[in-house]
């Protein structure tokens, strides 16, 4: 399982902006600046620097610490940076973020950005006891029937029912600007990603996924960050986000 990827939700405000200013990996002093940027400069000799979607590859190098995961990432779009244009739109057009569980929505940076973050987890608790289903799957449904999801960057990344359950609402109709799932584990983990991406593809839902059993919180949280500083360059001139 994928552990925290140190993207700090604390700092100064930049006196500039509603929104604080993003801190890639979370640094805030010049010590911290200097070993994320040296972080980073090791990941890009790894990883390809020359589109969007490059830069989540290279966020889920940085996040397991492990070369190899930039191949087991899978976008899902009418081509490989469509779901990053899209969770970059949604971040600058402060759509909400819900993700499914409390240690992703933890690690889910507070600067760069004014969008409303929550967790399904907590909701939903009637129809689990009525159903048996898994809180997290109860979760999910239960704020898509309050249109939660909708618009939203849709966030699983522990839950492998939670993602079956948001494949399931996006079937019925549920429209999330961009889904970012990497539910982990031996039980229908890479069949629930699987399943996401199929019905993501089948009703234009842009996505980014993962293949294999590992996946977790911490990545899911640090590909939802890259989207934000995505959207940090756009708003700052150095990014486009035109086909």
């Amino acid at each position: 399982m994928t552990t925290n990827t140190n993207d700090a939700t604390d700092g100064d405000a930049n006196g500039e902006d509603d929104f604080e200013e993003y801190a890639d990996l979370g640094a805030t002093t010049s010590n911290a600046m200097d070993i994320a940027e040296t972080s980073m400069d090791r990941v890009r000799e790894l990883v390809p620097d020359e589109t969007l979607a490059d830069r989540i590859r290279q966020k889920s190098v940085h996040a397991t610490g492990d070369p190899e995961f930039q191949y087991l990432m899978r976008f899902t779009g009418a081509d490989e940076d469509e779901p990053v244009r899209a969770g970059a739109r949604a971040v600058l057009d402060e759509q909400p973020i819900v993700t499914d569980i409390t240690m992703v929505k933890s690690g889910i940076t507070g600067r760069g950005h004014d969008c409303p973050v929550q967790k399904a987890i907590g909701n939903g608790a009637e129809l689990a006891a009525e159903t048996g289903m898994t809180r997290t799957a109860a979760s999910v449904l239960e704020l898509d029937k309050q249109g939660v999801y909708d618009g939203a960057i849709a966030v699983v990344g522990n839950a492998p029912t939670a993602a079956l359950a948001l494949a399931d609402c996006i079937e019925d109709g549920t429209r999330p600007s961009v889904v970012v799932a990497t539910p982990v584990g031996f039980v229908k983990a890479a069949e629930s990603r699987q399943r996401l991406r199929e019905v993501a593809a089948e009703y234009g839902v842009p996505a980014i996924t993962n293949v294999g059993r590992r996946g977790g919180s911490g990545l899911a949280a640090g590909l939802t960050n890259e989207l934000v500083h995505v959207a940090s360059d756009v708003r700052e001139g150095t990014v486009s986000l035109d086909e």
